[in-house]
């Protein structure tokens, strides 16, 4: 018996964007390829939305911005974002999976 792939997916990523980025398009393409080598749990926060105000305050000027925790880590709050492992603007595919190698330790 095969264990299914959200059982491998030990790592979260959020990812923090906005509707017509030219960077976040790129950085999609990123996780894409991440995700094809290596399953994670994922989220994506639209930080214009009202309900993203607190993340939009932070990541402004900043999308995209990705966080990576362990996959059965509590929901990110803006009030820590300082703890978080992340990435912002571009990274590749290796950055994303060495930050992914990092949390699972």
């Amino acid at each position: 018996m095969r264990p299914t792939s959200r059982l491998l997916q030990s790592c979260r990523i959020t990812f923090f964007s906005r509707q017509g980025c030219g960077l976040c398009t790129q950085a999609r393409s990123v996780l894409s390829d991440v995700w094809d080598k290596r399953p994670f749990a994922f989220k994506e926060v639209d930080i214009v939305k009202p309900e993203s105000q607190g993340w939009r305050d932070l990541y402004d000027f900043d999308v995209p911005v990705i966080h990576i925790a362990k996959a059965s880590s509590p929901d990110e709050i803006p009030s820590l974002s300082s703890k978080a492992v992340k990435l912002m603007h571009r990274f590749t595919v290796e950055e994303v999976m060495a930050k992914m190698d990092s949390v699972e330790k």
